[in-house]
């Protein structure tokens, strides 16, 4: 059990990680090794982000301070907390990506570990996301590649058209030839 003055050691780590933060991203981290929580920090710090664990209690009365009205007491279980410095759609591919990728244990379910993903809150909207679309969100491509994809969709009539007009004209040309002779 924490003593008061830890406790309000890890309120204040908790209070600077929400006043830099755009978005929280809660996940259910039981019966998560200890060895997957280390990876998860270092996913979650290359994507600009700080995995906490705090308890759910304390994590209330920071987003209260906050004024936000939103309680992590909902979750049942181990709640740890991702404070990111990005948007919901910058952390939600990481938090996705490493949940998929654990090693479901015998007799599991394939989309056990994705359950674990709680929901989020956008502090810069003001508005709770659910599990759903985290998960959601975290599945699509990153952003290059949907711009990329966008391009492509947007230059295929325009190739279409032009490859048309080649033809044409090459038809053309054909049936000029064949008068002309």
């Amino acid at each position: 059990m924490k003593t008061k003055s830890q406790k309000g050691i890890e309120l204040e780590k908790g209070r600077k990680l929400l006043a830099e933060s755009e978005a929280l991203v809660f996940a259910d981290f039981s019966r998560v090794s200890n060895e997957n929580l280390k990876k998860l920090r270092k996913a979650a710090r290359e994507a600009g982000a700080e995995f906490l664990v705090i308890k759910k209690r304390l994590l209330n009365v920071l987003l209260k301070e906050k004024g936000i009205e939103y309680d992590a007491k909902q979750f049942g279980g181990s709640v740890g907390t991702i404070f990111s410095k990005k948007g919901v759609e910058n952390i939600s591919g990481p938090v996705y990506s490493f949940f998929s990728k654990l090693e479901v244990p015998e007799g599991g379910e394939k989309g056990m570990w994705a359950k674990h993903i709680l929901g989020a809150y956008d502090t810069k909207g003001n508005a709770a996301i659910g599990a759903d679309q985290v998960v959601f969100i975290g599945k699509l491509p990153p952003r290059e590649v949907l711009l990329a994809q966008l391009l492509g969709m947007l230059a295929a009539p325009l190739r279409s058209f032009m490859y048309l007009l080649q033809e044409k004209s090459k038809r053309s040309q054909e049936v000029i030839a064949n008068t002309a002779n």
